[in-house]
């Protein structure tokens, strides 16, 4: 699938690093690096901007060694970029560790995954199909 994509940052555009990644590396592009304190959220530009086709949407997630290492994650995780968005793609990172976090300018700051989603229509109903399942929900089988 081709998308249209602006990049005005210095770095490479976002690529698969293996074969079988299902996601991208986001940089931040910062005029200066960015100290994030314990427990702080802060939103990192990228210089992409993108228009996705309807029917897909872009998905943010945490980079894994970012979030064991140091404890950096995402807000909202995953995010979610709609096909109808024009504005630059910028990362919420919070902070979840005891200690304060540098984040430099091409530092790889999270993952994106471009996924197909559908819309639905409801349709109102008295009474739901009844599953084995049934309302059981939050730990209902154990742990």
């Amino acid at each position: 699938m081709d998308i249209k994509i602006i990049n005005r940052s210095a770095h490479a555009l976002p690529a698969y690093e293996t074969e079988a990644s299902a996601g991208m590396d986001l940089r931040a592009d910062l005029i200066e690096p960015i100290m994030i304190a314990p427990m702080e959220r802060k939103l990192i530009p990228t210089g992409l901007f993108m228009e996705l086709p309807v029917g897909f949407e872009a998905q943010i997630r945490p980079r894994s060694g970012l979030a064991l290492k140091h404890g950096i994650s995402i807000l909202n995780s995953p995010g979610t970029i709609d096909a109808d968005y024009r504005g630059e793609l910028k990362i919420l990172l919070i902070n979840l560790s005891t200690t304060e976090f540098e984040i430099g300018n091409g530092d790889r700051i999270a993952q994106m995954v471009i996924s197909r989603h559908e819309q639905v229509n409801w349709e109102e109903v008295n009474i739901l199909t009844e599953t084995i399942r049934g309302a059981g929900g939050y730990g209902h089988t154990g742990l």
